[in-house]
């Protein structure tokens, strides 16, 4: 069985972050968020993994390469109109040729790492197969609608919902999936609906299972969505002692147990309460670092409070007064406070640019 990523988006709802960098590369607790579709779909067997990107040129296949840093083979398949789902899985048809194959929506992260469903699909007779999450406002979503054991009928967005079971972008399919992509039209948004197709195999008399996820799963499509996945991945960081390391942590440092720092990264004169992950070559002075934060490698936090936050990599903070909380900063990212009177606050930002004063 082969596997696709979709990947083509162009994430508006994440801008300005997004406006440098690919969704699919947005960190959460310094992965990015490709790189947890990717370890599902390894820890499944699927080892061959095509990436849908919007351009060859993209940052996507310039960082992930051929897969060999991560145990997969991948090729990419460019989807130059975002013309919808189902049209970008129509484009993988000369990847998966006669395979079965999974079809990952590269921006979702999930708790279930769902090996059951990959293990049971491959040798039954099923046509197709959706991962379903629970969900307290079913209006927001593509919905699957169950008769038993099967799904008996999806919906995009209802109005009047008969059910709570998202489709929370874990699909497996057979090749009777291009033909059904084959007869669906554009919908209202001028797209070609991935449920439109799913409908179409119900209404052709095929079987769709649902397989009901365990524990949460996050679209991590907008900022807040985004810092909620690092606190709940910070959060099943498993227990190790508190850092020790006098080479590293210096001064009067409090470091507590579930901090990960990485390699030539120093605490100085700080407080850090974890779980918190910082990357390499990072320094954190006179400041606080608090739970759920993650700091990518080369940022320098000084004279400031930070927690709750995504810190990319190359940023600075430095002597903001009050504490940062639930914060997303981008690669190269300055905040820090005027040095000289008159105490003004000066801002460059760049297009959906969101600060709290």
């Amino acid at each position: 069985m082969k596997a696709v990523i979709l990947a083509a988006g162009k994430a508006t709802r994440l801008r300005p972050v997004t406006l440098t960098m690919p969704k699919a590369l947005v960190p959460v607790a310094n992965k990015t968020l490709i790189g947890y579709a990717i370890d599902v779909l390894k820890g499944a067997g699927l080892t061959d993994i095509g990436i849908v990107v919007n351009d060859l040129e993209s940052s996507i296949p310039q960082t992930l390469g051929k897969g060999e840093g991560l145990g997969v083979n991948l090729e990419y398949i460019v989807q130059a109109e975002q013309l919808g789902l189902a049209h970008a899985v129509g484009l993988c048809r000369p990847f998966v040729g006669d395979e079965s194959f999974c079809v990952f929506l590269g921006d979702n992260i999930f708790q279930d790492k769902m090996q059951p469903l990959f293990k049971s699909f491959e040798n039954s007779e099923i046509e197709a197969a959706i991962a379903l999450g629970e969900v307290s406002d079913p209006t927001r979503y593509g919905i699957a609608e169950l008769d038993g054991d099967c799904v008996a009928r999806v919906v995009e967005k209802p109005k009047e919902p008969k059910s709570n079971l998202a489709i929370a972008g874990v699909y497996l399919f057979r090749p009777s999936i291009f033909d059904a992509i084959s007869r669906i039209r554009p919908s209202w948004r001028n797209e070609l609906e991935i449920t439109d197709a799913i409908q179409t195999l119900i209404n052709d008399g095929r079987q769709v299972c649902p397989y009901i996820l365990k524990g949460w799963w996050i679209d991590a499509g907008k900022p807040d969505a985004i810092v909620l996945a690092n606190q709940l991945v910070l959060e099943e960081l498993p227990y190790t002692p508190a850092p020790e390391d006098k080479g590293r942590i210096i001064g009067r440092s409090e470091v507590s147990h579930r901090v990960l720092l990485g390699a030539n990264s120093q605490v100085i004169d700080s407080v850090i309460r974890g779980p918190v992950i910082i990357g390499d070559n990072t320094i954190i002075r006179n400041s606080y670092v608090g739970p759920y934060t993650s700091l990518g490698d080369n940022v320098l936090v000084e004279g400031s409070e930070i927690e709750a936050s995504i810190v990319m990599n190359n940023c600075i903070i430095r002597d903001i007064p009050g504490r940062i909380d639930s914060s997303l900063l981008a690669d190269n990212a300055q905040v820090t406070a005027a040095q000289r009177m008159p105490a003004t606050r000066r801002f460059i930002l760049a297009e959906n640019s969101y600060v709290q004063l």
